[in-house]
């Protein structure tokens, strides 16, 4: 069906090839045109998805960098006053009691009260994202705890009835999620917390007294989140070193490990999907920010561009088909009017002429043709006749003039002429050359072999005479032979051949062998020459040029005497060639005996 189409509309239609032409340029140049473009928005979306969501990563960085400074404040704070550190330091290295005693007995002494923990409170109050704050003493091993509620709670932690101890002594992070026993102790259990501690040391010793340890709401990250909330796209996780959830966007891994680790430091990766991936390390306060974008989801957000695109590459595609269709379709139809105008002339109707009144390229060749025309009935009428009248009277008298005597008288007197001024072999081939004519151009009734050894003979001679040392020949025949008749000139195209694409100039040993012998009531010719060959490809056109049933190629002289010998002999005639470059070529002709014409204008 395809084919039929095409052989239809398509294989001898020229506006149709130009007009398919063109939409498939255009369609593939629009395609990779939109497909670029598209290509180019996608990775813009991503770039600017991806830029946004590093800005909201720096915004929570900054959150959190501002409460891990605003903890070391909190400790510079106390070092900065003396009393104060030295109220700090005395109740993280006595009991609880013994410091209650101490304020009481300096309020008494120098009318001046402790106020130690009442600045911790204060700091409680300043910041409405602690939910907890915690002094632990590391010499007495308690747990002195504030909430929001302004109240405060002793909790003991020795290391015989907790763990506490040994998890404050090994927790070296300065910003993670809260310790699972400290949270026990205090019965604090909401999964949105992350701790942030700082050593507390005797300001006069150095000595390590113990620690501050704050736990924050990490909701409060998304007062930093405020202004991205509605362009965000993704995750944006904080996780510790050992990926325990500090924050999560999604609110997905809270209390568990998260379970993509490992992929994390990638630039994308398979977690719950394929996704982009960002990360943002705070190595002074040991955390990580990471943002993820599911990659499903910015194909989503390239929807209405890709949308957008397609429409237009439609649009595209019809208005540039479209238009020059409607112009090729016109341009057809005038072309398919002269065309059927070019038959009826070709008929014999020279009357008609073309009504095309546009001045374009095919109105200009509209009136060439019909001025063509008017030109041609006027030769025709005026001329023609009288000058092909002409002609034959001409031609005529020029064939009564030259005949072959003439031709033969003034061959001789050149050739005499030749002799006397001592140029023997020029003289020599004007002989030949003659000798050749009269043989060829004379009319006998029965043309025999003999006959046609010697045509050869003359042609060779003059090579002879031309190559002198440098060329031989050797025919071979049995006088018995020289009877049967033949087609007249069947060898010279086969010796011709040699001489025109065989013969070396610059060798001294050219020769050709013409042998002929009888077999079984057939005559065999057998051609040899030492020449240069034919390659092995040409050869192949060759034969095929011989055996096609009409003309195909080259070898014109090889395939005429083929032909003329199948005529007159059927198919018990034929030619066989065989050659090799740098070696020389073999052609063998057979016919039969007894079924050769003698007509001499075979």
């Amino acid at each position: 069906m395809i084919g039929s189409v095409y052989r239809r509309y398509v294989k001898n239609n020229l506006f149709m090839k130009l007009l398919l032409s063109f939409a498939l340029i255009t369609i593939l140049t629009i395609i990779t045109l939109s497909y670029l473009m598209f290509h180019f928005m996608s990775q813009s979306v991503v770039q600017r998805e991806m830029d946004n969501q590093k800005k909201a990563m720096e915004s929570v960085n900054a959150f959190l960098s501002e409460k891990y400074e605003s903890v070391q404040s909190m400790v510079l704070g106390v070092y900065r006053d003396p009393r104060l550190a030295a109220d700090i330091s005395y109740f993280l290295q006595h009991d609880f009691r013994d410091y209650i005693e101490h304020g009481l007995n300096r309020y008494y002494e120098e009318d001046v009260a402790p106020y130690g923990l009442s600045y911790f409170a204060n700091r409680l109050e300043d910041d409405p994202d602690i939910r907890n704050l915690m002094l632990y003493s590391a010499e007495k091993q308690y747990l002195y705890v504030y909430n929001r509620q302004k109240s405060a709670k002793l909790h003991r932690t020795n290391a015989v009835h907790s763990y506490i101890p040994d998890a404050m002594a090994l927790d070296n992070k300065n910003v993670s999620v809260p310790n699972p026993w400290v949270r026990k102790e205090i019965d604090q259990w909401d999964p949105r917390l992350f701790a942030v501690r700082a050593a507390m040391n005797d300001k006069n010793s150095l000595k390590y007294i113990g620690q501050l340890l704050i736990y924050f709401d990490s909701d409060g990250i998304w007062k930093s989140l405020a202004s991205y909330k509605e362009t965000l796209k993704g995750t944006i996780l904080v996780l510790t070193p050992d990926g325990q959830v500090i924050f999560d966007s999604s609110g997905s891994y809270y209390g568990k490990p998260y379970p993509y680790m490992d992929q994390i430091q990638q630039e994308t990766g398979m977690l719950e999907q394929e996704s982009y991936i960002t990360t943002l390390a705070q190595n002074q306060a040991g955390y990580i920010v990471a943002g993820t974008i599911p990659k499903q989801e910015i194909a989503a957000a390239s929807q209405g561009w890709r949308r957008t695109i397609i429409i237009a590459s439609v649009l595209g595609i019809l208005i540039a088909i479209l238009f020059p269709s409607l112009v090729v379709i016109n341009f057809a139809k005038r072309t398919n009017k002269i065309i059927r105008f070019m038959k009826k002339v070709e008929t014999g109707d020279l009357t008609s002429r073309i009504i095309e009144p546009k001045e374009d390229e095919l109105g200009q060749i509209s009136r060439s043709f019909n001025d063509m025309l008017d030109e041609l009935n006027r030769y025709i009428e005026r001329v023609y006749k009288a000058e092909i009248r002409q002609k034959h009277t001409e031609f005529a008298a020029l064939q009564a003039r030259v005949n072959p005597h003439f031709l033969y008288n003034t061959l001789e007197v050149i050739r005499m002429r030749a002799i006397s001024q001592g140029a023997h072999d020029v003289g020599e081939m004007i002989f030949s050359l003659s000798a050749l004519f009269r043989n060829v151009v004379q009319q006998k009734a029965v043309y025999t072999l003999k006959d046609e050894l010697e045509a050869c003979r003359l042609y060779l001679e003059l090579f002879r005479i031309r190559y002198k040392d440098r060329f031989t020949y050797v025919i071979e025949c049995d006088r018995e032979l020289y009877g049967i008749p033949v087609v007249k000139m069947f060898l010279q195209p086969i010796i011709e051949n040699y001489i025109v694409h065989g013969i070396e100039a610059d060798r001294d040993d050219n020769r050709a062998v013409i042998r002929f012998s009888r077999e079984n009531g057939v005559i065999r010719v057998r051609v040899e020459d030492n020449g240069r060959g034919i390659e092995p490809q040409r050869l192949e056109e060759i034969k095929v040029a011989l055996g096609a049933p009409e003309e195909v190629g080259g070898s014109f002289g090889l395939r005429v005497v083929c032909e003329r010998l199948k005529l007159l002999h059927g198919n018990k005639a034929g030619m066989e060639l065989k050659s090799k470059p740098g070696v020389g070529t073999t052609v063998t002709v057979w016919f039969p005996e007894k079924e050769g014409a003698g007509e001499s204008d075979v």
